[in-house]
C-alpha cells in the first residue's frame, strides 16, 4: 500500500490562506479529495480556504499559478486521471505534474500534490478519502502544503 510509512503531522496552520484547487471530472473520487483537503485544513486551523474548480487536472497548474500569485500561503492541487487506452494519460499526467512542480519552484508557494493517476477507477475510489477507501490522499495533499509553508518559515 502506497500509504506506508506516512507522517503523523501536527500542524498549527492558523493564519493561513490556502486555495484548493480542484479538477471537476470524476465527481465522486473528486468531492471525496475535496472533502479529506477541507478536513485537514480544518483540523490545522487554516480558516481562510478558497475552493477553485476547474475542467480537469491538465488545467490545474494556470490556476495554482494564479492563486499563488494572489497572495496564497499555499495551494492544494486535486484532480483524478484514470489511464484509458491512449497516450492522453501520460501527457496529462506528465503536464500536470510538470506545471505545479514548477509552479512551486517559480513562486516559493508551496502547492500540495494531489492528483491521482490511477489505472482504473477501483484505484482511484481507493485514495479518495471515502468511506471505504484505504487512503486519502486529499487530506495528505492539503497537510503536505501546510507542512510545507511551516518549514519554509523556519528557514
Amino acid at each position: 500500500m502506497s500509504g506506508a510509512g506516512a507522517p503523523t503531522l501536527d500542524l498549527d496552520g492558523r493564519g493561513l490562506a490556502v486555495t484548493v484547487v480542484a479538477a471537476s471530472w470524476h465527481d465522486v473520487v473528486m468531492d471525496g479529495l475535496v472533502a479529506g483537503a477541507h478536513r485537514a485544513l480544518e483540523k490545522a486551523g487554516v480558516e481562510r480556504v478558497t475552493l477553485v474548480r476547474v475542467p480537469g487536472s491538465f488545467e490545474l497548474p494556470v490556476v495554482a499559478l494564479r492563486a499563488a500569485q494572489a497572495g496564497a500561503d499555499a495551494v492544494v492541487a486535486l484532480g483524478v486521471v484514470i489511464r484509458g487506452g491512449t497516450p492522453h494519460f501520460d501527457f496529462v499526467c506528465q503536464a500536470a505534474t510538470q506545471g505545479l512542480t514548477e509552479v512551486a519552484l517559480r513562486t516559493g508557494t508551496p502547492v500540495g500534490f494531489g492528483v491521482l493517476t490511477c489505472d482504473d477507477e477501483a484505484q482511484a475510489l481507493d485514495r479518495a478519502g471515502l468511506e471505504g477507501s484505504r487512503e486519502d490522499k486529499g487530506a495528505e495533499a492539503a497537510e503536505a502544503a501546510v507542512a510545507t509553508v511551516l518549514a519554509l518559515r523556519t528557514l
